[in-house]
């Protein structure tokens, strides 16, 4: 076992997380929509159903924000080439010139990408997401959940950059074991409890849990809670408490306490799973909508695959995109068209209780297609 040339890798990447703290530091403050003359909207398909239900989404767009986008101040702009074979192709996990077109963008509404791995002899390309997040510094997932007739109404803010997910791709393999990295910084601890505190003070919310597995993995999660604990301190008014990971899911199936829940932050991994058991209680992954903001940019998506198995059986016009089009209503409140933005989610709302078109995934429901005509009449409407 090379011993020396492990420890070699580990200090390299202890100097780019040191550099990547450095970086967080320096950065300004969150973007003001107000002030820019044009705000351009990438659209990004991905593969698998993702353009299939982005492209649904996108027309809703278009009809809310007709008016903007004649007079200039909003640009849709399409963005190909996230697909999983150009990836591939080029052996990373955001082609070059993707990645540049990304950043030409103000914010970004995004379809589902298919991560490849090493099973089967594939190729072990990291997640186009996990590289999103990173290059664009995307450091807050911000992911509500309502069910309001069982008193439910969550929002989670998923640390998006840091935790086993930041060099994920960069473990050690030796002789007969594998070891791999997590890690939690103060600065990213402290914008993700802040953004939460913020979110609940503005938003009348009382009570903040933090959720770690700090009594067991000492050292990060140790760090995640006590920053937050102390972010927390700044807010009087607001309650904080604290659960480990693996009971948070179980008291979030609980009908007597789950009510109980307001505003959640959450590291990285935890994060991920807790907000899929979330939104499975909404009605499944394919109801959610999923917001990931930085400072300078923010990306918008679905919290589902991109399920390539209804693609291969011919099946892709039949994706229900009411996820990407919750994910596009977020986008469309981020950039400062609230109002708009909630007349979408009614509309969204209204269809789904009507059921005049149901999603089955397969021809014996509607397609995306249909589902978005009904959506885009009932927005005429209300509007």
């Amino acid at each position: 076992m090379d011993f020396q040339k492990a420890a070699e890798q580990f200090v390299e990447l202890m100097k780019e997380q040191a550099a990547r703290c450095e970086r967080m530091k320096a950065q300004k403050d969150f973007v003001d929509y107000k002030s820019k003359d044009k705000i351009v909207i990438g659209i990004c398909g991905g593969d698998g159903i993702g353009p299939f239900i982005t492209a649904e989404a996108r027309r809703v767009i278009e009809v809310l924000m007709k008016d903007e986008i004649v007079q200039g101040k909003i640009e849709l702009h399409d963005i190909e080439g996230l697909t999983i074979e150009n990836r591939i192709a080029v052996g990373k996990a955001i082609p070059d010139d993707v990645l540049a077109e990304l950043k030409a963008c103000d914010v970004i509404l995004k379809g589902p990408t298919t991560t490849p791995d090493a099973s089967a002899g594939g190729v072990n390309i990291e997640s186009a997401n996990v590289a999103m997040r990173r290059e664009l510094d995307l450091f807050a997932n911000m992911r509500p959940v309502k069910i309001p007739e069982q008193g439910i109404d969550w929002t989670f803010f998923r640390e998006n950059t840091e935790g086993g997910y930041a060099i994920g791709s960069k473990g050690i393999n030796f002789d007969g074991f594998a070891v791999d990295f997590a890690v939690t910084s103060d600065e990213g601890t402290d914008r993700i409890a802040r953004l939460g505190y913020e979110f609940a003070k503005n938003n009348g919310k009382t009570r903040v849990s933090i959720v770690t597995k700090a009594n067991v993995i000492k050292a990060t999660d140790g760090k995640f809670l006590s920053r937050a604990m102390e972010i927390g301190k700044e807010y009087p008014g607001i309650t904080t408490d604290s659960w480990y990971a693996d009971i948070m899911t179980a008291k979030l199936v609980d009908e007597k306490r789950r009510r109980d829940f307001q505003v959640i932050v959450l590291p990285n991994l935890y994060g991920d799973i807790i907000t899929d058991e979330a939104a499975e209680l909404q009605g499944g992954v394919g109801t959610a909508g999923s917001a990931n903001i930085g400072k300078r940019y923010a990306m918008f998506e679905a919290i589902h695959g991109s399920a390539p198995r209804m693609v291969e059986d011919g099946r892709a016009q039949y994706a229900d995109p009411s996820s990407i089009m919750r994910a596009a209503a977020m986008l469309l409140r981020h950039i400062g068209y609230g109002e708009r933005a909630a007349k979408f989610d009614e509309a969204l709302d209204i269809c789904l209780e009507e059921k005049k078109y149901v999603l089955t995934g397969r021809s014996d429901g509607a397609t995306g297609a249909q589902f978005a005509e009904y959506v885009i009449g009932k927005l005429e409407q209300l509007l």
